[in-house]
């Protein structure tokens, strides 16, 4: 497992002479009708309809009390849901504006333009702190703005509206850009030059996927300038804030790419990478395209392939949800920028499978990113598809395992909990066969203000009792903890033509003197007929184990416990067998967190195992 040090190398640093005077187009305009007016026909006719069913809908009011509903009760969703319709809105209003170019969406894009300019902060309450992870003040200081994920994105979002409509805009009134320019200085560049944000990175803490994510966008929005907006100092420190942070960022990967926030933030932190990578490329000439040949950028790259198992499912574990979403654009370019053709393929080939209204992104409040669909569509609608094949892998910067057969894929994870998005599930795995999810990894819930809190680990479903984990006592009073000291021992990995194994010590995940030792080894026995997934546990403790297991579909006892061991159906196709065990209670957990149900519906099954000794094993065949 990685440590995190100061800055030991810098792929981005440093800039000298690296800036141009100004900054070159990265969109063309609505004027460009040689862009617009040659779209795809079905592509503009579905910008038309996102267009129309805007104009048809109510601009969100957002009062007060929305904000200060997450201080008094911690509830997200109330306010985000205005906040993300209204930035929904202007996109679609956008760019439908610019497919048709004839006015019918203008008068209600600058109604949604204004109320978004004259909201009191563009920071949502959930992250309106000037302190990492520090109490969230429930009402906004309009004279000290706080950069957040989504006053970027929102920066990013008016900055690019303001460059494609400026002409249209300017025949309206100069005024309206020249507001927009000085909100945009006031709420970004100028704490941006002025502050320092946490997620800039100072090279001791260690960054998350919001570091890449804001740092895209704030160069998205103030790249997307009229000439004079910044002198040339500022463009300096603008860049140099920017490639610094990017550095920081990639001091917390190792070479194997592993993204430890899991599959579902790829899409914040690899993408939003390689986007920061193509805007500074377009900035400066081409100055940083070396850095797509770095091992560990390829590595980055390669990581979503490595985690996808099959049907729209990927690996998942800590708040992740195995659906994490359709790949697109931004992963073609990525895959084409570091030479990945299979990454390409699947990307394209994933792109190819959505609907029409999908693949403008509806739900996407980033601009930008629906930009880079139209502008690539007709390549990834064309581009060559080949097959892939994953290879079993081993993430050794999180103890991760991934193997796989002709039916199964199985993972197994050892390491830490210290991920920003982790939950206590050392030593977990899950199981597919046939792509379809046999012992599952439930994710998390819709984030509340819990979900950040001191209080996070008393979620259910980030409790260890809720993994496919060992945990102590008759009445579960030993669960994992999180820390720097819970961490797995001893990591052993094999992996061969016919085996893959992961096995760890695990005793200090418990923080319990009265746990001396727990070892858990996992492994996957490639294409046999009796055994293909075995987990053995030995352990050594004051109190009596007790394995849990997660399933999808409802466990059917195969017949009474005998002589300590018992079988199940797991669907029609899998029996798992346990031997070593006293008593067995079989539970429904009713799933009704709307997040939840989208991977999972109303309920999933959990399986207590109560051993008999000191020794365990379980097989699933």
């Amino acid at each position: 497992m990685k440590e995190h040090t100061m800055r030991a190398e810098n792929r981005f640093l440093p800039i000298e002479n690296r800036l141009p005077a100004s900054f070159p187009d990265l969109f063309p305009p609505a004027a460009d009708r040689d862009f617009w007016g040659v779209l795809d026909t079905d592509l503009r006719e579905a910008l038309l309809e996102n267009g129309k069913e805007a104009l048809e809908t109510a601009w969100p009011q957002l009062l007060l009390s929305d904000y200060t509903d997450f201080s008094e009760t911690g509830n997200r969703e109330r306010f985000e849901e205005k906040y993300f319709t209204r930035r929904r809105m202007l996109c679609a209003l956008t760019l439908a504006e610019c497919a048709e170019y004839e006015g019918r969406f203008f008068t209600a894009l600058l109604n949604g333009l204004y109320l978004i300019l004259e909201e009191t902060t563009w920071c949502l309450p959930a992250h309106n702190s000037y302190i990492r992870d520090g109490k969230q003040l429930a009402i906004p200081d309009e004279e000290r703005p706080v950069i957040d994920l989504f006053a970027a994105e929102t920066a990013a979002l008016l900055g690019i509206t303001e460059f494609l409509l400026r002409e249209r805009l300017h025949e309206a009134s100069p005024d309206i850009s020249v507001y927009i320019e000085k909100e945009l200085r006031r709420r970004i560049l100028n704490p941006y030059l002025q502050y320092h944000f946490w997620w800039m990175g100072d090279g001791v803490q260690a960054m998350c996927n919001w570091t890449p994510w804001i740092t895209q966008n704030l160069l998205l929005a103030l790249s997307s300038r009229t000439e004079g907006f910044m002198t040339q100092e500022e463009k300096q420190l603008m860049l140099y804030n920017a490639v610094q942070s990017m550095d920081y960022f990639m001091d917390d990967y190792d070479e194997d790419g592993c993204c430890s926030e899991g599959a579902e933030y790829y899409s914040h932190a690899g993408l939003c990478l390689f986007c920061c990578i193509d805007i500074l490329n377009h900035l400066t000439d081409d100055a940083f395209k070396p850095l797509f040949s770095d091992p560990l950028i390829k590595n980055m790259a390669a990581y979503i392939l490595r985690m996808y198992v099959g049907n729209g499912y990927y690996i998942n574990y800590g708040d992740c949800s195995p659906l994490a979403g359709k790949r697109g654009v931004r992963d073609y370019l990525f895959a084409k920028a570091v030479n990945n053709e299979e990454y390409a393929s699947f990307a394209a080939s994933d792109y190819r499978s959505q609907s029409m209204k999908e693949k403008l992104a509806p739900g996407e409040i980033n601009l930008f990113y629906r930009l880079l669909q139209l502008k690539y569509h007709e390549e990834m609608e064309e581009a060559p598809l080949k097959p892939f094949t994953a290879e079993d892998y081993y993430f050794e910067s999180e103890g991760l395992l991934i193997a796989r057969d002709s039916l199964y894929v199985l993972s197994a994870k050892m390491g830490k909990s210290l991920a920003s998005h982790s939950h206590e599930d050392i030593g977990s795995l899950t199981v597919y066969r046939d792509g379809e999810p046999v012992l599952i990894d439930l994710g998390v819930e819709t984030y509340t203000k819990k979900t950040f809190s001191p209080d996070r680990h008393e979620i259910w479903t980030i409790q260890s009792a809720y993994h496919n984990t060992v945990n102590f006592g008759e009445d579960l009073c030993v669960l994992q903890k999180s820390g720097e000291e819970c961490e797995a021992e001893d990591i052993q990995v094999r992996l061969t033509e016919t085996e893959a194994s992961l096995s760890a010590e695990l005793r200090n995940v418990y923080a319990d003197d009265r746990i001396r030792q727990i070892r858990r080894t996992v492994s996957l026995y490639k294409n046999r007929e009796d055994v293909s997934v075995a987990i053995t546990d030995h352990y050594d403790a004051d109190l009596p184990a007790v394995l849990t297991f997660m399933t999808k579909e409802k466990p059917v006892q195969a017949g009474p416990l005998r002589h300590e061991s018992v079988s199940f159906r797991l669907g029609d196709s899998v029996l798992l067998t346990a031997d070593g065990v006293k008593n067995v209670i079989i539970e429904a957990c009713p799933v009704r967190d709307a997040k939840l149900q989208r991977a999972w519906q109303d309920e999933v099954w959990r399986i207590l195992l109560y051993t008999a000794g000191n020794h365990v094993s379980v097989v699933l065949g």
